[in-house]
């Protein structure tokens, strides 16, 4: 699943490709939106939250004698899940994805947007944005960010496991599988630590808001640093490689929510994070 850093990446090019353009045509490939046109709507904005997209729309005037001149405004809610992705075409292009698989579909003048593969396509009113994202912890990559709310959060439920609760996105938004391992990984934390028990939490969720930042620009993702020499990971995805500090072999293993289900990969040097005692 995409994580902040990507969607915050989509995002800048979804609003520089449609800010203030008048929507031509629409789209909607879902049963609930099959009947709405934003033909002649304009696109204000699209800003990332967390791992969330909205695209921000003003309706028309209403040029009726006596009425307010106030546009409407409507937001375009997706979640791309595993396998969405927005695409951006010329107009009129052809697009490099299963037609089938579209969900949504905008055309204005200079540029095609394609939703494919949403996992979440829904349209809301601006004003109600809150209904569904409103759940959603601090933005790692927001300009409202707040470190100290996120560790209330975190805190609030000291006996979860700092892996589950790095992913709750209740509690922060943006962290993904990758940043949560690299996050533990450079506390020298075990992702099975009890988030009662890290020493440090707030170093644990400065590190993963760097690394967001570190990674919002062009080129492939790394968590080594800017004077890395080439792009990749301290513990993601190296099972049975030696670690990168100690040369250790890096495992892999499982972590379940508290409930004992969503489990998902978890990536650890033995050494430099030794796991938490039974």
């Amino acid at each position: 699943m995409p994580e902040g850093d990507s969607i915050w990446r989509a995002a800048s090019r979804l609003n520089q490709a449609l800010a203030g353009k008048i929507i031509t045509a629409s789209d909607f490939r879902v049963p609930r939106f099959a009947t709405l046109n934003l033909a002649g709507w304009t696109i204000t904005e699209v800003v990332p939250r967390g791992k969330h997209l909205l695209m921000r729309l003003a309706g028309p005037v209403d040029e009726e004698p006596g009425a307010s001149r106030k546009p409407r405004a409507l937001t375009i809610h997706s979640h791309l899940k595993m396998e969405g992705n927005w695409m951006i075409y010329q107009p009129g292009g052809r697009w490099t994805k299963p037609g089938h698989t579209a969900r949504c579909v905008l055309r204005t003048s200079t540029a095609d947007a394609v939703g494919f593969s949403l996992g979440i396509l829904e349209v809301v009113p601006t004003a109600e944005e809150n209904k569904v994202v409103g759940h959603l912890g601090p933005d790692l990559l927001g300009p409202d960010w707040d470190e100290e709310e996120a560790l209330r959060r975190l805190r609030a439920e000291p006996d979860v496991t700092v892996g589950f609760a790095l992913l709750d996105q209740r509690k922060l938004a943006g962290i993904g599988n990758i940043y949560r391992c690299e996050a533990c990984f450079l506390s020298g934390i075990h992702p099975a630590l009890p988030v009662g028990d890290v020493p440090d939490l707030a170093k644990t969720v400065t590190d993963a808001k760097r690394l967001l930042g570190e990674n919002l620009g062009p080129g492939r993702r790394t968590t080594l640093g800017p004077r890395a020499l080439r792009p990749g990971y301290w513990v993601y995805g190296r099972e049975r490689q030696p670690c990168r500090r100690c040369g250790a072999t890096i495992r892999r293993g499982l972590l379940a929510g508290p409930d004992g289900t969503e489990e998902r990969d978890i990536y650890f040097c033995p050494r430099c994070q030794p796991a938490p005692s039974p």
